[in-house]
C-alpha cells in the first residue's frame, strides 16, 4: 500500500489536518507528524538551538514539541521510515487561510513541502482560503472541496507519477465555496501580493511596549492575463501553482555582470 506523510503548520489538533486524514485514509497508509502548537508563518525554519521531542499521539501519529513543519519533515523522514525507504508522497495542510503570492515564502505549510522535495519526495501544500477565517471554522466548515481535490491529486500521483521535476512542489489553494460552485481547476502563477502595515502597538501592565502583527487583507496587483493564483480563487477556481526552490533571477545575471564590471 502506498504511504503518505502528512503535516501542517496549524498544529497537530487542527481541523484542517483532521479533514486531510479523513479524506486520505481510504487510499493510502498515513503517517502524521505535526507541530505541537500553531506555527503559522514560520517559513522554512529548522530548529538548531535546542533538542526536539517527538511524542506519540496514537498509531502512526506524532507531534513535535515546539517544532516547525520543516522539523517535522526532517525528523520523520530520517527516523520513522526504514533505511532506504521514503513515503511516496508528502501532503502539508489543509492550512486555514490562503498561501498565495509572496505569502508562500512565509508559509510553514509550503515550507514542509519544500523540505520534502529537498529529500526527493513528491509534495503538495494545500490551503483553504477563507472569507472570514474565524467565522468559517466556527460555523463548521467541512472542507468538502479541499478533500475532493486532494484525493484526486493524490490518486493521480500515486497511480502514475509526480508531474514536476526534483525540488519542485504543487501549491494548491481552495476557494471558500462548495463543490457545486467550483468552476474547475486552473494552473496558475504566483501572484503579486500587496502588503500594508498591520501592526498594533500596546503597553503591558508594567508600561512596557509590545507589538502585535495582524492579518493583512488579501490584496494583489492584477496580472495582465488574469492568470495568477489570487485571480483564479476569486473566480471560484481551484488554483494549482508549480513552485520551484531555485530562486535565482536568471534574467538579471548578464546585466548584473555588466554592472559589477562597469
Amino acid at each position: 500500500m502506498k504511504q503518505i506523510l502528512l503535516t501542517n503548520d496549524d498544529g497537530f489538533d487542527a481541523v484542517g489536518l483532521k479533514a486531510l486524514i479523513k479524506a486520505l485514509s481510504p487510499i493510502a497508509k498515513l503517517t502524521v507528524v505535526a507541530p505541537a502548537k500553531n506555527k503559522s508563518a514560520c517559513g522554512h525554519s529548522l530548529t538548531l538551538d535546542r533538542p526536539l521531542r517527538m511524542q506519540n499521539v496514537k498509531d502512526d501519529f506524532y507531534k513535535i514539541d515546539d517544532g516547525s513543519p520543516t522539523d517535522c519533515m526532517f525528523i520523520s523522514i530520517h527516523n520513522l521510515f526504514k533505511e532506504g525507504y521514503k513515503p511516496d508522497l508528502v501532503i502539508s495542510g489543509i492550512n486555514i487561510g490562503a498561501n498565495m503570492g509572496e505569502d508562500i515564502t512565509y508559509s510553514g505549510t509550503a515550507a514542509a513541502a519544500m523540505e520534502a522535495v529537498l529529500h526527493k519526495i513528491p509534495a503538495i501544500a494545500i490551503s483553504q482560503v477563507c472569507k472570514d477565517r474565524c467565522q468559517d471554522i466556527k460555523n463548521g466548515w467541512d472542507f468538502a472541496l479541499a478533500k475532493d481535490i486532494i484525493v484526486k491529486l493524490a490518486k493521480k500521483i500515486l497511480n502514475s507519477k509526480f508531474p514536476l521535476e526534483e525540488r519542485k512542489f504543487l501549491n494548491v489553494n481552495i476557494p471558500p465555496i462548495s463543490i457545486e460552485e467550483c468552476k474547475g481547476i486552473k494552473i496558475t502563477k504566483a501572484g503579486y501580493r500587496e502588503y500594508g502595515n498591520d501592526t498594533s502597538r500596546h503597553l503591558n501592565p508594567r508600561g512596557e511596549e509590545y507589538y502585535w502583527i495582524g492579518l493583512h487583507p488579501l490584496i494583489w496587483k492584477s496580472s495582465e492575463n488574469k492568470d495568477c493564483d489570487f485571480e483564479a480563487v476569486k473566480a471560484n477556481y481551484v488554483s494549482i501553482t508549480p513552485i520551484k526552490l531555485d530562486m535565482t533571477s536568471y534574467e538579471d545575471i548578464n546585466s548584473l555582470k555588466e554592472w559589477i564590471n562597469s
